[in-house]
């Protein structure tokens, strides 16, 4: 039998788009001076999504299989990120002040 997961907790984690990481960065741009540190390292994120993304079709043609994974983690680093930092503001540890922009 497949379980379906449950739709209360699929509601709380929304699907992390392109659009979604862009509502992220337009508010971490006007928020550059007030959040630096995050602002970095947002972008650091943002520069191993993209790392991800051009690192396959080499991957593929040198016949380099074994960095397939590290692009694939590459590519999932966004989700991470924005999943951890939600987690994060929901317990109380770390104040975010774009979770707006996510939801």
């Amino acid at each position: 039998m497949i379980r379906l997961p449950h739709p209360v907790a699929a509601a709380k984690r929304p699907q992390l788009g392109v659009k979604r990481l862009q509502r992220i960065k337009i508010w971490m741009r006007a928020h550059e001076e007030s959040n630096a540190l995050e602002y970095e390292a947002f972008d650091a994120v943002l520069t191993l999504w993209l790392i991800g993304w051009v690192g396959i079709v080499p991957c593929l043609i040198l016949q380099q299989w074994w960095l397939l994974p590290l692009c694939w983690l590459a590519l999932k680093t966004p989700a991470l990120y924005v999943n951890w930092r939600v987690a994060a503001h929901t317990k109380g540890t770390l104040r975010c002040g774009w979770i707006e922009a996510v939801r």
